[in-house]
């Protein structure tokens, strides 16, 4: 069996973030970049990927590491909502909002639903697992989120119940047959 540890960076704040706003490809606050660049240097990993998106790319620069853009590490496709307020697609569209937030399966912004979200990310991270190693991963509190639900083998509801700050780390650990959430001391 190939042991394998998986570091998740959730990129910095954004003004979409602060303004609980369906991200589009925005770049990070000054702020967020600063406090990135301030963060302890990650440990030595092989590899290094990162989300396409501008903001999980200059948190990936900030942190000085030579990160390879992952596709598959792209945040959720949030279709026509990208852009808007989650007040204004709650006011627009309620029964949507509602079946994309109760329905694993929805996906009435015409992206991606999170069934679709959670495959991309276990299927990313079945990959990886059979490289071994450590790999880094710079992405989006919802892909994080994915994985959790992933690792834990929780219903999708639960990706609800997990709150991925800016900038927060989080690591995982599998060894070809499982995989565990982690808690450095």
């Amino acid at each position: 069996m190939v042991n394998t540890r998986l570091t998740w960076i959730c990129h910095g704040a954004t003004m979409a973030s602060r303004k609980a706003l369906f991200p589009l490809d925005e770049p990070l606050e000054d702020k967020a970049e600063e406090e990135a660049a301030s963060m302890a240097a990650p440990p030595r990993a092989d590899r290094i990927a990162t989300s396409p998106a501008l903001r999980a790319r200059q948190t990936a620069e900030a942190l000085r590491l030579d990160a390879r853009i992952d596709q598959a590490l792209r945040d959720c496709d949030h279709g026509r909502w990208a852009g808007r307020s989650i007040t204004t697609v709650e006011a627009d569209e309620p029964a949507n909002l509602l079946a994309w937030m109760s329905d694993p399966e929805a996906a009435p912004h015409g992206g991606e639903s999170l069934v679709d979200l959670r495959r991309r990310v276990a299927s990313w991270m079945d990959n990886e697992s059979s490289l071994g190693g450590h790999v880094i991963a710079v992405s989006h509190a919802a892909v994080i989120r994915a994985a959790v639900a992933h690792v834990l083998q929780a219903p999708l509801p639960s990706f609800w119940l997990s709150d991925v700050e800016p900038l927060a780390v989080i690591h995982m650990t599998t060894d070809g047959r499982r995989w565990s959430l982690r808690f450095p001391h």
